[in-house]
């Protein structure tokens, strides 16, 4: 039984891929439990998966799932916690902006018997204006919305138990916030650690600095789903009533105005009518509109299980007890051919 499974998403990391894996190796053999690493190739271009076959071929601890295309982050981390084995899951980043020798102190707190257990990168070494400012605004709206008493939502470098984040489905960049979507579902011990913010040491981030950008929609997203998503109409509901009832009282000043001053409504301006008439339409559909698109995508990904991503292969899986499947012998097969064996 596999105890320990380390995801890391790959994105063009050819560079820092051996590296990585000595890396790991050597701390996860230190610890003496049993292990895996789990890397998700994300539509690398530049012979990253080769090198991680490579590493495959030397040490059968690796599992290698590889998707189709590029399908970002949150798609690499959820397709390497859908096929981890591990009772105890660690996404990490692949550049070797992690330090894999901060895994013991996270293993340490699990042992103590925290759920989750968060990084914090206390001393950080990205640029002030395009990283550190925007992710400090952004952790201080995430800490104030959800009640969690983190420092950094941000970071990758978490450990779960697997009972706790086989709860949650991510999808859009919500890979960041999976402490808030686990405590929304459920009780749970949530601790953080300290732990190294280091310079890449080849090439440059290859998941885009807009991520800092669309930070800001995912917390309006997540405090609605955290807050409103069984009782919606609680927060579009305010809103849509409050235009509902601008547009009467308007409608009612002009019945006033008809009635004891005899004011046409010629005299007074066909715009406040028009008006009025506006805000009733926006207010119903503000309510309906908002509502309806985010439960779409909401039953889209979680009531379906339709996943965000999309798997070319996967390869170092083990055996299954469950369909009787001996993966040992099919290395390297299709998600076609894994069904059909299934069946």
């Amino acid at each position: 039984m596999v105890e320990i499974s380390i995801v890391v998403p790959l994105f063009n990391e050819r560079g820092v891929v051996d590296e990585l894996v000595r890396r790991l190796t050597e701390v996860m053999t230190k610890t003496g439990r049993k292990y895996e690493l789990v890397f998700v190739d994300d539509g690398s271009s530049d012979g990253t998966i080769e090198r991680v076959f490579d590493a495959q071929a030397r040490d059968e601890r690796i599992k290698i799932i590889k998707l189709r295309a590029n399908f970002g982050q949150t798609a690499g981390i959820a397709a390497g916690i859908d096929h981890a084995s591990g009772e105890i899951i660690i996404p990490m980043d692949g550049d070797l902006q992690h330090a894999p020798e901060d895994i013991p102190a996270f293993l340490e707190k699990i042992d103590e018997g925290y759920d989750v257990v968060s990084g914090w990168r206390k001393k950080r070494v990205d640029g002030f204006v395009s990283r550190r400012l925007p992710s400090m605004i952004a952790n201080r709206l995430m800490k104030y919305l959800s009640g969690i008493d983190l420092h950094d939502f941000g970071t990758t470098f978490k450990a779960y138990r697997r009972d706790v984040i086989e709860q949650i489905r991510l999808y859009g960049q919500f890979h960041r916030f999976i402490p808030v979507l686990c405590r929304s579902v459920m009780k749970i011990k949530i601790c953080e650690i300290p732990i190294q913010n280091i310079v890449r040491p080849v090439g440059a981030s290859n998941y885009g600095i807009w991520r800092t950008v669309t930070v800001f929609f995912d917390l309006i997203r997540l405090k609605f789903l955290m807050s409103f998503f069984s009782r919606p109409l609680q927060m579009f509901g305010v809103w849509g009533l409050a235009m509902i009832g601008a547009g009467l009282l308007i409608l009612a000043y002009i019945a006033m105005q008809r009635i004891f001053f005899d004011q046409t409504l010629v005299a007074m301006g066909s715009s406040i009518f028009l008006l009025a008439i506006a805000l009733m339409l926006a207010g119903v559909n503000f309510v309906f509109f908002g509502l309806m698109s985010e439960l779409m995508v909401k039953l889209y990904f979680q009531g379906h299980k339709v996943r965000c991503y999309v798997v070319g292969s996967v390869s170092g899986e083990l055996p299954d007890p469950i369909y009787g499947v001996d993966r040992t012998k099919l290395r390297t097969r299709t998600t076609r051919d894994l069904l059909q064996a299934k069946r």
